[in-house]
């Protein structure tokens, strides 16, 4: 990154003229063959937009690609400021070439050291931890020291040795030309020098292998051949790029298995490289391979590797566990009982007393987790123990190295920000502990990162790598360890320094039989001593015997009384469930009655309808009838009223009066 006391338009000219860009934004053959063509195309987009501002020109014709392409960089920037162009412009170019601000000053003779900074004064806040309480600080270190080539040199160191002994992050500064900044990359130790392999960069897969030098601390890259598959030919060929891959070291060589490609296979690839021939062959496995992912973990555990977990090329969270057998390179899908942890990618695993397996945090496509899992793979059994100590936050990218009984725990996030505690678990105990906390946007709070551990000449070092916090880093951090070994030492020291200064004041006196009595002497102290001291030790085991004896006692009882209670309640399920028989009996009798109810209601509805129909022919014919009735009365009335008038018209008279 540019320093912020650098005046950003002349490291921006020295820049653009370094990238071989020219008056107008022309773009040199150099710069086409410096940089990939996106990001020459990116550059040029900036430089224009530093220079000229937003663009205004037309778009080029169709028959001019080269021309489209480099008016699509500058016109898709908008109307980015000129200041924040040169900004990107600088950082960038920085990305791609770290040393290119040096060239000039090129020394063929690179010098081996470590730079250790010190940074300004200033306040020490100490960050929340979820629960609302301050975690711990033992070690900080700033974000200004980070940044390794930008500050005065106030220590040169030679070698891991003379890292400092405290616990702290210490940034190093190693020779010769630094591996692009990435993420999600692999990194293993094979004979004190870290590999890396792969990982992630503005979006493009890489497939590079870079080592760095534990003794000169130099970096350099490996040109790797490729072996084919089917013949026993090598070839100079790059192996496909991948990111979110792990690499493991066995015996004198390592393996890189699974991560995302641009074109996935159906199943899990595993690669071998052997490093005195500096070549890569794709290793035949046999059984059925895990399907395809990255984000994964893979455990070495004994002759075997364990591989948990994961997303497969189509953004599916997986939780199954696979293992493969290294002496016949075979793949077994387990299944464990009880509850696995949850789908998920970008956690961490770790094993103790090859026995058990841990996994801790990763994240889902929504959330991050803060879970620790152990799978006994003895018995094929997966169980949530209860945590010591703090609570961890939740995080997802982080990596982890153990050193014996402790899992050192670095970097990560949790979708808003990095984790900028190192946290340690004793596996024994299942306790966490801080050892160290960083300030500020430092890679150390990164995701994707890498975490190995080295044992350089009997001491121990953790080495990051890489991640992405906000910026891709290609930076290196050491952790030492050997502050334990050394207090040791130094009481040995001390030990034995005390008993040589013992041994000549005894030795004062001419006569041999004094020193022989007192050295009796404090053989009989010393025993005594030990005596009281076993008696002791021997009384409180007894007592804690006792103690659990009682609780053992009291468990039973509580154990026999819960199996009382449940005995009860099975007899009383087994009463309700006859009633409910029963009343299940009662029920379905009563739905047939009402349903020949419903029959017969039905069946009298109709009738009751038929009545009403009858009702109404009767009330006609009673109709019908009395207007008969009346008619034939009408006429008879007419009849009687004739008299003369019906004689005199010749009415005849009616016979059946007569």
């Amino acid at each position: 990154m540019a320093s912020s006391g650098l005046a950003y338009p002349d490291r921006f000219y020295a820049a653009a003229a370094y990238a071989g860009f020219g008056a107008g934004g022309a773009t040199s053959s150099a710069a086409i063959s410096r940089f990939q063509n996106d990001v020459a195309l990116l550059l040029y987009g900036l430089y224009q937009q530093a220079t000229v501002g937003p663009c205004n020109v037309p778009k080029p014709r169709a028959w001019n690609p080269v021309e489209q392409s480099k008016w699509t960089s500058w016109h898709g920037l908008g109307s980015m400021p000129s200041a924040e162009a040169m900004r990107l412009f600088v950082k960038i170019l920085e990305e791609e070439d770290p040393g290119w601000y040096k060239v000039p000053e090129f020394n063929p003779e690179p010098v081996v050291d470590i730079q250790m900074h010190k940074p300004k004064e200033e306040p020490q806040v100490v960050p929340a931890s979820t629960n609302g309480t301050s975690i711990p600080k033992p070690k900080t270190i700033s974000e200004n020291e980070s940044s390794v080539g930008t500050q005065d040199k106030d220590v040169i160191l030679e070698g891991l040795d003379n890292v400092s002994s405290r616990e702290e992050w210490t940034p190093l500064s190693a020779s010769g030309h630094r591996p692009k900044p990435r993420y999600e990359h692999g990194a293993t130790v094979l004979q004190d020098k870290m590999y890396i392999f792969g990982g992630n960069h503005n979006g493009r897969y890489l497939s590079d292998l870079q080592v760095l030098d534990l003794k000169s601390l130099t970096w350099s890259k490996i040109d790797a051949k490729l072996q084919a598959e089917s013949s026993d030919s090598v070839k100079t060929a790059q192996i496909a790029p991948c990111a979110g891959h792990s690499l493991i070291s066995w015996d004198d060589k390592f393996f890189s298995i699974a991560g995302h490609t641009k074109e996935p296979s159906e199943g899990i690839t595993v690669k071998e490289f052997d490093p005195h021939t500096s070549t890569w062959s794709i290793v035949r496995t046999y059984g059925k391979p895990p399907v395809s992912r990255g984000g994964q973990t893979v455990t070495l555990v004994g002759t075997t590797l364990v591989l948990f977990g994961g997303e497969d090329a189509k953004r599916c969270l997986l939780n199954d566990l696979h293992i493969l057998d290294l002496e016949t390179m075979t793949w077994d899908d387990v299944d464990a009982i009880g509850t696995p942890p949850s789908p998920r990618s970008d956690h961490a695993a770790a094993c103790h007393a090859d026995r058990y397996l841990l996994i801790f945090g990763g994240g889902s496509h929504a959330t991050c987790f803060n879970d620790l899992h152990v799978l006994d793979l003895q018995t094929m059994e997966w169980s949530k123990p209860k945590q010591q100590g703090l609570t961890p936050s939740p995080r997802a990218g982080h990596a982890g190295a153990t050193v014996g009984e402790n899992w050192y725990i670095v970097g990560g996030g949790n979708n808003k920000s990095g984790v900028s505690e190192t946290l340690v678990l004793n596996m024994s105990t299942l306790t966490w502990s801080v050892v160290s906390t960083v300030e500020g946007c430092v890679p150390l709070a990164s995701e994707g990162m890498t975490l190995v551990h080295s044992n350089y000449n009997g001491n121990d070092y953790l080495i990051s790598f890489g991640g992405y916090n906000g910026r891709y880093s290609n930076e290196v951090y050491t952790l030492s360890l050997k502050s334990d070994s050394q207090s040791t030492a130094k009481e040995e020291t001390v030990s034995d320094n005390t008993s040589r200064t013992l041994e000549p004041e005894v030795e004062i006196s001419q006569d041999g039989k004094i020193r022989e009595i007192a050295m009796d002497s404090a053989d009989s102290d010393l025993k005594t001593r030990n005596d009281e001291a076993s008696e002791q030790l021997l009384a409180a085991l007894k007592a804690e015997k006792e103690e659990l004896e009682a609780t053992l006692n009291r468990e039973q009882l509580q154990t026999i009384q819960l199996r009382e209670e449940i005995a009860q309640a099975e007899t009383r399920n087994a009463e309700l469930t006859k009633e409910l028989q029963a009343a299940r009996g009662q029920l379905a009798a009563e739905q047939s009655r009402c349903f020949k109810l419903e029959v017969d209601v039905a069946e009298l509805r109709q009738k009751l309808q038929s009545m009403d129909a009858l009702e109404k022919e009767v009330e006609l014919l009673r109709r019908q009838r009395a207007a008969s009735e009346q008619a034939a009365l009408d006429a008879k009335r007419r009849q009687s009223s004739g008299g003369m008038w019906g004689w005199l018209v010749g009415t005849p008279p009616d016979k059946s009066e007569s």
